[in-house]
């Protein structure tokens, strides 16, 4: 079993926290203006607590931290506000933030446009693109897009990453509250094919893993619909306040360059900018 700081991602496509926790929170204004749940200027933010190395408990402290945490923090601290961590699944940071429970929800998160349409997002501050991680031994028997026809595709239900599987006629294989080494333990053993992930979050996460007989296909990076805009902050729909104020410190940190630092210590490189990689192809993803 891995070590807690060597938990990853799929946060979009789904890690959830090992036992799901009660969103607490109350006396949610459902005006515009508002922004946030408490009067003591806390701000109560929904993420995953398992998302490598987005959101993650560190293996020594146990305390949370990760990119998303500390830019959360940093955007807190320059509104002036604190800031109270929930630790739930994707469905439920989403669910918190519609039902005001949450003020935000940070937890790579793609500016998509079904997240849209439900959700007030901050401008991004991550840019990445999309890889799969196979087994070193076959690739998995994938080596070209057609090939992921009746392959079985790991993630959790309802993701863009699972629907975009389906969309290529692979078998889903949907996962809730587990780590990693599950993933990676059953796409190396056969029990799955294929991880369909940022890259960032994957290289990290099979780094973190030695020995572990998986590799990314490095001719197949793809972007989505749901992705091509980056990373961003999750607010109630109509939060203007809380969006303008959230806008502002992101606007100040990448100035003053806390955000490029803060990516390169959990990153190793600068997400804020976009990448310069060859992209196989970009999928338009269905609802």
């Amino acid at each position: 079993m891995l070590s807690k700081t060597k938990r990853f991602w799929l946060g979009i496509m789904g890690i959830a926290v090992i036992v799901p926790l009660v969103l607490a929170g109350c006396g949610k204004k459902e005006s515009s203006d508002s922004v946030s749940v408490n009067h003591d200027k806390t701000l109560i933010v929904a993420t995953s607590g398992t998302l490598y190395p987005t959101s993650y408990h560190d293996q020594k402290s146990n305390k949370l931290t990760g990119y998303d945490i500390e830019i959360v923090k940093s955007v807190a601290k320059e509104m002036g506000y604190k800031v109270k961590f929930k630790e739930l699944n994707v469905d439920g940071q989403l669910t918190a933030i519609k039902t005001g429970k949450a003020d935000m929800a940070a937890n790579d998160f793609g500016i998509s446009p079904q997240r849209e349409k439900s959700f007030t997002l901050s401008t991004p501050y991550k840019h990445s693109f999309n890889s799969m991680v196979v087994r070193k031994s076959d690739n998995s028997g994938i080596n070209s897009w057609s090939d992921l026809k009746d392959k079985k595709a790991a993630g959790e239900a309802g993701t863009s990453y699972q629907r975009l599987a389906k969309q290529l006629g692979a078998k889903l294989v949907n996962y809730d509250n587990v780590s990693n080494d599950v993933y990676l333990r059953d796409v190396k053993s056969g029990k799955t094919d294929v991880i369909m992930n940022d890259y960032y979050l994957q290289k990290l996460a099979l780094a973190a893993t030695p020995n572990n007989g998986l590799k990314i296909l490095d001719n197949m990076y793809f972007r989505t619909t749901d992705d091509g805009k980056g990373v961003g902050i999750i607010m109630k729909k109509g939060n203007t306040k809380l969006e303008k104020k959230v806008n502002a410190a992101l606007a100040k940190l990448e100035k003053s360059g806390k955000l490029a630092k803060i990516s390169k210590k959990f990153y190793g490189t600068d997400v804020t900018k976009k990448p310069n990689v060859k992209i196989s192809r970009t999928f338009n993803i269905k609802n």
